[in-house]
């Protein structure tokens, strides 16, 4: 049966030409591409490494980067609309994607040098190079000040020694931006595979996000040469590629919410009981308007999200509410999705457990939901709650 995405407040019409023409070619792409073998690699533990070259021919890398670094040159809300569709097929594909636009070619575009431009921007937009974004420690994940990674001058550039977990693309990337402590401040470095003392070992045994690669990154005594530094320093240059990231995720949980909306919609008004469709009973309908109503409100809340970030009036805080709630309810959504399809909801057949047990993993990265309740709650209040 054909995609129907909620859309009840008519936000997609108000979309520019360019913006429709977008939204529908990712979502082609997904239905072609992604559907027909996610549930496949999910189940395997393995992400579909061939889809890669065909993200990177739809423009989905770089979307926001200028164009003479290979990339779009694109407004975030297109960046946002390309991550909710990713996502109404899988976590872990979006995952992909918005680590190498928001945690890689971010970066780079904004504190590295011509240099690191020229020679990693194009080949990351064309998918030619992978990249990961090491800030999270075995200790330090909410914390980031507290990261124990660390730098030292030597002769020629640095010497890195530490460790990050939880890195998404690390086995497979050709980079890593990797954030660490040089004379007691926090500075961003590109490492590049095969440098002798780095290694990125898969994580195994995920319950969640089976469909991507989760690694530690492990540095001793890793010679980084000083061109390889990002001109940043403090957490203000991990937290900001964050903020684009978490941006991109509050799309993305509403491409979620409408995927497990729309199968609990089509097996509610197929699945017959006391002699007619589950859909004409009260409760059914209850929580499929549930659901259908906290889609909309996230949809608003994006998209406004977005325009603001387009014209340079966003903040990070607004960013921080958008992917609190919108994860939040995109989990909720499809825990109540599963409960509509009753006992077939736990099969394969349908993409509610994929989708629910991948929002576990998304509710916690890149600032858990109650992190980001504490930010909130210091910018309305003043009182910072975690110090």
């Amino acid at each position: 049966m054909p995609f129907n995405f909620p859309d009840y407040y008519q936000i997609f019409d108000t979309f520019s030409d360019e913006e429709k023409l977008f939204q529908q070619s990712v979502r082609d792409f997904t239905d072609n591409e992604i559907l027909p073998i996610i549930e496949d690699y999910y189940m395997q533990g393995k992400f579909p490494m061939d889809l890669i070259p065909k993200m990177a021919e739809m423009g989905l890398f770089g979307i926001t980067i200028p164009t003479e670094y290979g990339g779009a040159g694109a407004t975030y809300t297109m960046y946002g609309i390309g991550m909710m569709e990713l996502e109404r097929g899988d976590s872990g594909v979006r995952s992909f994607a918005s680590v190498q636009n928001s945690l890689v070619m971010f970066p780079i575009n904004e504190y590295g040098s011509e240099y690191l431009k020229n020679k990693w921007l194009p080949k990351l937009a064309t998918g030619e190079t992978i990249g990961c974004f090491g800030l999270t420690e075995p200790d330090f994940g909410s914390n980031p000040g507290g990261m124990i990674t660390n730098a030292k001058e030597i002769s020629g550039g640095y010497l890195l020694n530490g460790a990050k977990m939880w890195i998404t693309n690390g086995t497979i990337a050709d980079i890593a931006v990797v954030w660490a402590k040089l004379n007691g401040k926090v500075h961003g470095f590109i490492v590049e595979k095969g440098m002798k003392g780095f290694s990125a070992p898969e994580m195994k045994g995920k319950h969640s996000l089976r469909a991507s690669i989760t690694s530690e990154l492990i540095f001793q005594d890793v010679e980084i040469p000083a061109e390889n530094k990002l001109d940043i320093q403090g957490l203000r240059g991990p937290l900001s590629c964050l903020n684009k990231a978490r941006y991109g995720i509050a799309w993305g949980a509403i491409g979620a919410a409408a995927a497990v909306y729309d199968s609990a919609l089509n097996y509610a008004k197929s699945r017959v009981q006391f002699d007619k469709p589950i859909a004409g009973f009260q409760l059914v309908q209850e929580k499929l308007v549930w659901i259908l109503n906290e889609i909309t409100k996230g949809q608003l809340l994006v998209d406004k999200l977005g325009r603001l970030m387009d014209v340079h009036k966003s903040t990070s805080h607004q960013v921080s509410l958008a992917k609190r709630n919108n994860v939040d309810i995109a989990l909720k959504s499809a825990r109540i999705a599963r409960e509509i399809h009753g006992a077939n909801g736990i099969l394969n057949e349908y993409n509610v457990m994929r989708h629910s047990a991948n929002l576990e993993s998304v509710k916690t990265y890149e600032g858990t939901h109650d992190i980001h309740t504490l930010i909130l709650g210091e910018d309305i209040t003043g009182i910072p709650a975690y110090k």
